[in-house]
């Protein structure tokens, strides 16, 4: 019978049939059905109430309602609706995850998340916690074993803590803070990409059974991490720190400045290799001249090698991407603009998307006259992965 009855039937059914049982017939009841005595108790006070000439208002209530009208306890999030900003607080500095994949997952135990709420004055049991954190989109992960690239720098761990409060010192000032990388190489033509979309059954789409191609697209990518906005400029030549550069200037001019209008600082956090690496000289003399165009002083810092999975823009952006135009040929560039800038997120994600038909050169060499005219600044701290660069 339970299954079919409502909430309020269930406990009048179990009250009406403790009191035929008789004494301990509740705690019969209890056992059996798994429904706690006080449900149970609470069906005894109904069923009374709702046989009182006295009280005919709670029987018509109790025959449209369930529940009385605001009955129940409330939600831990309906009670303290900051929560969830507050374990995206603790989160942040302790999350890792492939950039490929929009789960994340944290080295933080729930129950010591549980700990850390109940110490800014919420008190939420470790099992809720992590109901909440599934909803948030993170997933319990078992042990794995795990190495970064190379050797572990002893300085890496400071480092994340020096990124950590330079941005929210730039955040907290209302000034910029951009995540930048550049996303994989990607074939463009008819040629299979990862994924599946829906067609009509045993119609799949037909790509070239071999991945060789003449033309590729090269997406390098601009987060605006407080905006939770992304840029990104397809070349069509080579990933080099000019096109990395080139690419931050037209972030700037197209979306930046609109809404910086009185920004005169610039914080960039990056990866330490590739074209935006902190080795290359190219990198620092275009964005000398970058902040030599445009006013600005650029505050670079640097993730320690093998640490790229913790660049903000891999699971902020690229991999919301890749999800968008998963099982897509990228037959042209026309398509590859279109999914890239039609790319969202529940969160509110917005891009925009540009073709830079550009030829970069490649090997440009950069002589030491070049850089002893930098106007570049080396921080206290780490002075090869945080430093500033502001205009002559």
């Amino acid at each position: 019978m339970l299954k079919n009855l409502d909430e309020r039937q269930r406990r009048l059914f179990l009250a009406s049939f403790a009191e035929y049982l008789g004494y301990g017939g509740a705690t019969k009841l209890s056992e059996v059905t798994g429904v706690t005595q006080q449900t149970i108790s609470a069906g005894k006070k109904d069923l009374r109430d709702s046989l009182s000439d006295d009280n005919e208002a709670v029987v018509v209530r109790g025959r449209q309602h369930v529940r009385a009208e605001g009955g129940g306890r409330k939600s831990i999030l309906e009670k303290n609706p900051e929560i969830v900003k507050i374990l995206e607080g603790f989160l942040d500095s302790s999350t890792v995850g492939n950039p490929e994949n929009p789960l994340k997952w944290t080295v933080k135990s729930t129950r010591t998340l549980s700990k850390e709420l109940e110490s800014q004055g919420i008190k939420v049991s470790y099992t809720t916690v992590g109901r909440i954190l599934e909803e948030m989109g993170f997933t319990l992960q078992q042990n794995k074993k795990y190495t970064e690239s190379g050797r572990s720098d002893p300085d890496r761990n400071a480092q994340f803590e020096f990124i950590s409060s330079e941005t929210a010192r730039f955040m907290k000032e209302g000034m910029p803070v951009i995540s930048v990388d550049a996303k994989k190489k990607e074939n463009v033509g008819n040629f299979k990409n990862a994924g599946s979309e829906y067609r009509r059954k045993y119609e799949p789409r037909l790509v070239n059974d071999h991945d060789f191609c003449s033309d590729h697209a090269i997406p390098y990518g601009i987060y605006d991490i407080g905006a939770n906005e992304g840029f990104v400029s397809v070349g069509i030549s080579a990933d080099t720190a000019e096109f990395a550069v080139e690419s931050i200037g037209n972030w700037w001019h197209l979306m930046g400045k609109e809404r910086y209008p009185d920004a005169k600082d610039v914080m960039i956090t990056c990866d330490g290799g590739g074209s935006n690496g902190c080795r290359v000289k190219l990198w620092k003399v275009k964005l000398q001249e970058l902040a030599d165009f445009t006013g600005l002083t650029f505050h670079v810092s640097h993730f320690p090698p093998g640490t790229s999975k913790w660049n903000k823009i891999e699971h902020s952006l690229f991999s919301y991407i890749t999800r968008n135009w998963k099982g897509q040929p990228l037959e042209n560039y026309e398509i590859i603009v279109n999914l890239i800038g039609a790319t969202t997120n529940s969160k509110g994600l917005k891009v925009k998307c540009i073709l830079d038909s550009w030829e970069y050169e490649r090997g440009i060499q950069i002589s030491d006259d070049q850089m002893d005219d930098l106007n570049l600044v080396r921080n206290e701290w780490r002075g090869d992965w945080n430093y500033s660069i502001a205009p002559r």
